[in-house]
């Protein structure tokens, strides 16, 4: 008896694609046409997710990372939650990244960053706060940061630089990693690598953030006078080639 022919899976069923393929990115919100062009160009195939069953469909074809970049449109916090506990989950790497302004607390026309990255931390469990690493050069910024962060309960340790968080983690073990992405090296391990040799890349999410900070107006923020807040990151050429490299170091497994 002949076998009954079986239904093609949908494509969001499919299984991984051929090597020569481009390799699927998760992506939220939509990214914008410049940053499209640099993931295709390196390789990879964005797919948007807009919830957790969306990342869920996806997981067969073993995607490389799933990125937030909220440049196109704005991103809730419960979103954002709901897509990374799914990706965690999944144990595929997550990306997401963000622009720092400073200003007076009347003139801060954006969010406290503290907000996306309690969202974005996962705890060992609901009794341990989170450890939040953060690879941040500037001492105000970094004193400004973690005191937002401290403040919603999270538990920081800094490091001025890449090289300084690879052995502040070994000790610290953090469950979300914060940084400068001028500060991610681009030729040396780093934290990224020391995250992937420990078995921590796919559930350690990782924050990339451009500063619009006038170094002048720094000792403001030591005072009070002014404050961070989340704004649009860079879209510099310099900026948008960090991204794509450091997105293929992520998506290497």
């Amino acid at each position: 008896m002949a076998d009954t022919p079986r239904p093609q899976p949908m494509d969001d069923e499919l299984p991984p694609e051929p090597l020569d393929n481009p390799r699927r990115l998760l992506v939220w919100p939509a990214p914008d046409v410049t940053t499209q062009q640099a993931l295709s160009d390196r390789g990879y195939r964005p797919v948007i997710v807009h919830s957790r069953e969306e990342v869920d469909a996806q997981i067969a074809a073993f995607p490389a990372a799933l990125f937030v970049d909220p440049l196109t449109g704005p991103i809730t916090r419960t979103a954002l939650q709901s897509l990374r506990q799914a990706a965690v989950a999944a144990e595929v790497p997550v990306l997401v990244t963000a622009g720092l302004g400073q200003a007076t607390r009347e003139a801060a026309y954006g969010a406290d960053p503290a907000v996306l990255l309690k969202a974005l931390a996962p705890r060992d469990s609901e009794q341990h706060p989170s450890r939040v690493l953060l690879i941040e050069e500037h001492e105000e910024i970094a004193l400004a940061l973690t005191a937002t962060l401290e403040r919603r309960g999270m538990q920081v340790a800094r490091a001025a630089n890449d090289t300084d968080a690879v052995a502040l983690a070994s000790r610290f073990r953090p469950n979300l990693v914060v940084m400068d992405l001028m500060q991610v090296h681009r030729r040396r391990a780093g934290i990224v690598d020391w995250l992937r040799a420990n078995g921590q890349l796919n559930r350690t999410p990782l924050v990339v953030y451009t500063a619009a900070v006038d170094q002048a107006e720094l000792p403001r923020l030591t005072s009070g006078e002014t404050v961070l807040f989340l704004a649009e990151r860079s879209t510099s050429t310099e900026v948008q080639s960090r991204i794509v490299d450091l997105l293929s170091r992520i998506g290497t497994n």
